[in-house]
């Protein structure tokens, strides 16, 4: 391929950086920034960035402890190369100074492969090349590397690069995550390059909470209306309900292309309140199952990218949940030593030699903190593999009483519960991104408040609505250690044709000074619609009145459930507005129409015993 460049930006800092237009194979040109060492003799490494948010933009993911001032990721380019790399930064098609069309996700393989073989043409290259990024810009890594690019020998991965997009990340559980939306109107004023003035101002004004409060849309009825080809990817995600080719795409689908990444060294990170979290955990066993002696994986107490403070949400986790100074000196510092050891040869240092290092919450004073959040507590530990060794899977049974119990319940029984779509259940905290000022990610007390987006009067605990089920266990008498993958199993019916079934994992607090009620601790919570239940790929309604089991798969967690606290579950139908709310008439995926109430009804005790299957640490 050849290359049109333009003038080289003047050295600064000892770094010198040089503006390129890189030709893709249907002669598409993306904006690519490269960083290199002033005075560099010979070829060096190379480390490569792919991003949708602007290759000079400030982000606030780019921070260290020290330093909470956002950096441009042209500062972060800067010191990697001062450590000796060339660094490549690269606008994503349609996205800021690249030209083409942007849909979400798709084309990044061919063009992640075509700018991974510009580089390794280059007389600056020495051949190997690393790559970096989070969320997006993990994305973009996977795609990549699906097409088994010349050259690629080690990726850092956080917060992304789907293993499966349909089973979380832009689907889960079959519902549609609406911080794709959000994302989409967020994003589609900021870097679109189709987008005229008119249309800017437009999608500038839309006042998003009123448009979700609208909900359903339809095409051309929407929010994104002034950017049809947002519209266009957002409704062709939110319609495809099924898992089908379109779910199978390189972009999409790590899954299907683990044995592109055999050789490839690979880090993968994540936050226990991060949409991410599931894909994490796959890729890693995936990749590890394969016999990958390169993989790593650091899963935190953080929201999205939010690794330099101690806290998520309402809850802290203590000075030991930082990144840095627990993992590293900084996460610059922590990707530099990853590099320097696949790309370079240096040892890796101490934490990150680990198969598996992760943070088990818990174990603080409960207190509240002079900053207002709950003292949770944490340390970090290590594994060698996921799930980890000494983990049995014990069933928890849900009881008519609103038990949670070890015993499964000798006699059947049922509880129900009327679930209104036009009254959901709203969002407190989970796992999410992106969904500001809608929804927030972390920790929260399951109280709602008129703050609380959705929430309806009378505000207050979630467990006081009539459409949530709530089952806990008795008192604890000993410290419980809950460690790895999660899974509920419940026997339901509904008078609908179709519904949703959530589920919700709460550390119970018991009352404090600080909390006279008690204090409610989201832990990790899912979604199942109904007409999924059997088959990803080919849906199926229910009959009116007849009982099936479902499985719910929630993100994994670690927790200390202290001795005197209660394990939780809540069970629902709606979680608005991290998930669409179904209609409960079996519509098509993202289309709008009449909503109306169904009865849905938990079944328990002999011949169907609802339990929640929690991995136990011996």
């Amino acid at each position: 391929m050849t290359q049109i460049s333009q003038t080289a930006a003047a050295t600064h800092g000892g770094v010198t950086r040089h503006t390129h237009r890189v030709p893709m194979r249907d002669g598409v040109h993306l904006a690519t920034d490269l960083y290199l060492p002033a005075g560099m003799a010979g070829p060096l490494p190379v480390l490569l960035e792919r991003t949708p948010y602007g290759k000079n933009a400030e982000t606030r993911r780019e921070r260290t402890a020290a330093n909470p001032s956002p950096m441009r990721r042209g500062e972060v380019a800067a010191r990697f190369a001062k450590a000796g790399y060339a660094v490549v930064v690269q606008d994503c098609r349609g996205r800021f100074d690249s030209e083409g069309l942007f849909t979400k996700y798709l084309g990044e393989a061919h063009d992640g492969a075509d700018t991974l073989q510009w580089i390794t043409a280059q007389p600056w290259c020495n051949g190997a090349v690393g790559t970096y990024g989070l969320s997006y810009a993990a994305h973009t890594q996977t795609a990549l590397a699906s097409q088994r690019p010349v050259g690629l020998k080690a990726m850092f991965l956080e917060c992304g690069g789907f293993a499966n997009a349909y089973r979380g990340g832009i689907r889960h559980g079959g519902a549609f995550e609406l911080k794709q939306a959000v994302w989409a109107l967020r994003n589609a004023c900021s870097g679109s390059t189709q987008l005229g003035e008119a249309a800017r101002q437009a999608l500038a004004q839309a006042d998003i909470g009123e448009w979700f409060l609208r909900l359903p849309w339809s095409r051309g009825d929407s929010p994104l209306q002034w950017a049809p080809e947002y519209e266009d990817y957002l409704f062709g995600q939110w319609e495809r309900g099924a898992f089908d080719a379109y779910w199978r795409q390189p972009e999409l689908y790590a899954a299907g292309h683990y044995g592109a990444l055999d050789g490839v060294a690979v880090m993968l990170m994540c936050g226990w309140w991060d949409p991410y979290a599931q894909t994490t955990t796959d890729n890693y066993l995936g990749l590890a199952q394969r016999g990958n002696q390169g993989v790593r994986m650091v899963l935190g107490p953080w929201t999205h990218g939010e690794r330099s403070v101690p806290y998520a949400g309402d809850v802290d986790f203590g000075p030991a949940a930082v990144l840095d100074g627990a993992l590293a000196p900084d996460y610059v510092a922590m990707r530099l030593a990853w590099f320097d050891h696949w790309l370079k040869g240096a040892p890796l240092p101490q934490g990150l030699d680990e198969g598996v290092r992760y943070f088990r919450m818990g174990g603080g004073s409960g207190r509240r903190t002079p900053e207002g959040r709950l003292d949770h507590g944490g340390s970090w530990r290590s594994a060698s593999r996921w799930p980890l060794p000494g983990t049995d899977f014990v069933p928890w049974y849900l009881g008519a009483d609103g038990s949670l119990s070890p015993q499964a319940p000798g006699r059947g029984d049922v509880l129900a519960f009327d679930f209104d779509p036009a009254c959901p259940v709203p969002t407190l905290g989970g796992s999410i991104t992106s969904g500001e000022p809608l929804m927030v990610a972390g920790a929260y007390d399951q109280r709602s408040s008129a703050q609380t987006f959705g929430a309806q009067a009378p505000y207050g605990p979630l467990a006081q609505r009539p459409d949530v089920l709530v089952f806990q266990t008795p008192v604890l008498q000993d410290d419980l250690e809950v460690s790895g993958p999660i899974t509920i199993e419940l026997w339901v019916s509904s008078t609908a044709p179709d519904t949703d079934f959530t589920a919700k994992l709460i550390d119970l607090y018991p009352p404090s000074e600080d909390y006279p009620e008690g204090y409610a601790m989201n832990l990790t919570d899912g979604i199942l619609r109904c007409r999924y239940r059997r088959s990803w790929e080919s849906p199926e309604m229910m009959q009116p009145g007849e009982v099936v089991q479902i499985s719910i798969e929630p993100m994994p967690t670690s927790n200390l459930f202290r001795k005197g606290h209660r394990i939780r579950l809540d069970v629902s139908s709606s979680n608005f507005p991290r998930f669409d709310v179904n209609p409960n008439t079996g519509a098509p995926e993202g289309s709008a129409g009449p909503r109306v109430v169904a009865r849905n009804s938990v079944h328990m005790g002999a011949g169907r015993p609802s339990r929640v299957v929690l991995p136990v640490l011996r």
